[in-house]
């Protein structure tokens, strides 16, 4: 590819594509392959001007080379990035509204005055006729407003206010339009699945491979916890499977041997072998966009509350025309008032600060499914954290494996690994990733793995029963012994670290020893949100008490919960909750699902269980937990704004009506200047809320 470098500083290059522009589908492409890139971080291409830029890491000269290797004539992206990238949205949108101004201004200019006027006479009907059918609902809203102020200019013979009250109108609902696809798009790509690998079945057992090799009508099985990857037809077991990804519907259903099941779907319970039908993403996509576009999830309060005052506003507006009308006895007063109403600024601005409050949210690596829950974060007073992957960094690693019978420590770690790749957890990674270091091979070797939430997993290996899991799990649930003889060097055990029991028939053979590091920005987080207005910081953890001490003292909580269970942690949201507080609960397991649901607001960590992003309302990147800090910027820089449209609004248009009344301004001024501020305001809602980085 030839291309020109235009700008650079350090890890960032500006360079121009050698062409006049690109096409959308092109712009895609070069994107979608530069980002595959490991040492490019970040992307931005424009197909206008040709230009891309780029974020790397690493050594300029490889970066060069990889980009004159690349050709962007060949460059295919796959059907799933093209049909969701946003890129043909936004440029169809940007015509749209370059068309519309050249369009009403040229024709000004270049149409013929008694031609304008028919043009104009038979476009106001389209607004007239909304408003009578609004009337024969029964319903004074909106439509009958504008109706009413469009269809008296053109009996008066003002086609001038008509024409720029109609333009105004069009220009607000095509940027409300474009902002709300744009907002919906973004998220529903979010929500798309993100799935690496999947456990093909096959006559000699299962094996792990990539999601791009699976083919309809391979076999791939589905545990507890996990995201169903393709859409397909349960060939073998049973399960309970949440859809509310695509449903809304949060109960979850009962999936037999023969029934219909969809990707992005989440298994709450069971197991199931699926014959895969359908492996592209594209239709998952479309059906993510249809379920948020009918959801009312993307509404906060404060946003329903904005159109339902809008509407109720629009009878005393008519009502203030009549009466201006009445007093004065002049028709251009009373026309001043019916152009300036406080409800169209209301509709517009609201929805289009809250949806740009999401967008800029998904450009700080943070997904959230609905404005409502960013209304939730800016009220919160109350933080719960998980701490295992969440206060810590999701990264843990094996450090000591303490045998406590016949089998050796290789044996053991062996044994544990087998039993933990089947299921979603950061310490189960840790235990394979350390049997991988080892050179550990751990082929199946067990029958059916039962996982219990939050507790462990049972098996059953050369016929004896084996379980993995919590000292609760193994000693109180299973009634796990130990050897007297080993007894001493249980009790040594070290306190610093997490442990995993191993035991095989009744008999505990082996503790694994895990480091969970703390995060290094956990403290300084805890600190920040406290100043945006957090009043009580609370840590639960499935930790010894020694342990969560130990971790609660360094962050800075003011509460610290250890040895706790699901419903546990979900009881303390609820109890807390009915004490009047705003609950919002960070966590990344299957086990604090619960909690996740229970709280006002649920936050997932990103790289965590599918079921707890799946459930949570809020998805964080893992990287860094200061990102709970920006979001709680973000709706708190939210609510800012949207007070600030309210007090815009009404101090503009009473300020129109006042000086329309006293014959200051014309009526075709105050339209004017009534939907140039609402527009304004509406411009300035799509901004950021936030200061760059």
């Amino acid at each position: 590819m030839k291309f020109l470098i235009k700008h650079e500083i350090q890890g960032r290059l500006r360079i121009h594509v050698m062409r006049n522009r690109m096409t959308c589908e092109e712009a895609d492409a070069l994107c979608w392959a530069l980002e595959k890139q490991k040492n490019i971080t970040k992307v931005k291409v424009y197909e206008r001007t040709a230009d891309a830029v780029i974020y790397y890491t690493g050594n300029r000269k490889e970066l060069l080379c990889e980009l004159k290797k690349f050709c962007l004539e060949k460059a295919e992206a796959p059907d799933t990035v093209l049909s969701s990238s946003g890129r043909t949205l936004n440029s169809a949108y940007r015509e749209k509204l370059i068309a519309k101004v050249l369009f009403h201004y040229g024709g000004r200019l270049i149409i013929p005055n008694p031609v304008r006027k028919v043009w104009i006479a038979l476009k106001a009907i389209r607004y007239i006729g909304k408003g009578i059918r609004c009337l024969e609902r029964r319903k004074i809203e909106v439509p009958v407003l504008d109706a009413t102020a469009i269809g008296v200019s053109v009996l008066r013979g003002d086609f001038n206010t008509a024409g720029s009250v109609m333009f105004l109108l069009g220009v607000g609902e095509l940027l409300e339009e474009w902002t709300h696809k744009k907002s919906v798009g973004d998220l529903a790509r979010s929500m798309s699945l993100n799935i690496k690998k999947v456990w093909l079945k096959r006559d000699e057992g299962e094996i792990l491979v990539p999601a791009c090799d699976i083919l309809p009508g391979d076999r791939v099985v589905v545990r507890m916890g996990n995201v169903i990857p393709f859409d397909g037809e349960v060939a073998a077991g049973e399960g309970m499977v949440n859809q509310a990804s695509l449903t809304g519907e949060a109960l979850p259903i009962r999936r037999t041997e023969g029934q219909s099941v969809y990707a992005g779907t989440v298994l709450e319970e069971g197991e199931l072998e699926i014959l895969v039908r359908a492996v592209s993403g594209a239709t998952r996509f479309e059906k993510i966009v249809t379920m948020i576009e009918d959801s009312e999830k993307l509404k906060s309060d404060l946003e329903s509350k904005a159109e339902h005052l809008a509407d109720r506003l629009v009878p005393y507006t008519l009502l203030g025309t009549g009466l201006v009308g009445l007093i004065t006895r002049n028709a251009t007063k009373a026309l001043s008032v019916l152009m300036v109403d406080f409800s169209c600024a209301l509709k517009l601005a609201m929805p289009i600060a809250v949806l740009s409050a999401i967008r800029e949210a998904g450009q700080n690596g943070i997904t959230v499914k609905g404005g409502k829950y960013l209304e939730a974060v800016a009220g919160a007073d109350t933080i719960v954290f998980d701490k295992t992957g969440t206060l810590t960094k999701a990264q843990p690693t094996v450090k000591e494996v303490v045998v406590f019978g016949d089998y050796p420590e290789a044996e053991a770690l062996r044994i544990a690994a087998c039993l933990e790749e089947h299921f979603p957890h950061s310490m189960a990674k840790a235990v394979v990733d350390a049997a991988k270091k080892r050179n550990l091979c751990h082929e199946e070797m067990h029958s059916k793995v039962e996982y219990i939430v939050a507790h462990g997993i049972s098996s059953s290996i050369g016929g004896k029963k084996t379980v993995i899991g919590s000292r609760h799990f193994v000693f109180e649930d299973e009634k796990c012994r130990i050897r007297p003889e080993y007894q001493e060097r249980f009790d040594m055990l070290p306190e610093e670290y997490s442990h995993l029991f191993l035991a095989i028939n009744g008999e505990l053979v082996a503790v694994i020893c895990i480091e969970d590091p703390l995060r290094e920005e956990a403290e300084e987080m805890v600190r920040l949100l406290k100043a945006e207005g957090i009043s009580k910081v609370v840590m639960m953890t499935g930790d010894s008490e020694r342990t969560a001490a130990s971790i609660a003292k360094r962050v800075g909580v003011d509460e610290y919960y250890s040895e706790v269970l699901p419903e546990d942690k979900a009881g303390f949201v609820e109890k807390e909750k009915a004490a009047g507080r705003k609950v919002v609960m960070i966590g990344d397991g299957i086990n604090d699902s619960p909690a996740l649901s229970a709280a006002d607001t649920g936050i997932a960590v990103s790289d965590g269980a599918e079921i707890a992003r799946e459930i949570a309302d809020i998805t964080i990147a893992a990287e860094d937990l200061r990102e709970i800090v920006v979001l709680k910027r973000l709706s708190n820089a939210m609510m800012d704004r949207i007070q600030e449209n309210y007090r815009g609004i009404v101090t503009i248009n009473a300020a129109l009506i006042a000086l329309g009344v006293a014959g200051v301004i014309q009526p075709t001024t105050s339209a004017l200047l009534h939907n140039t501020s609402t527009l304004a305001i509406s411009l300035k809602s799509m901004g950021t809320l936030l200061p760059e980085k």
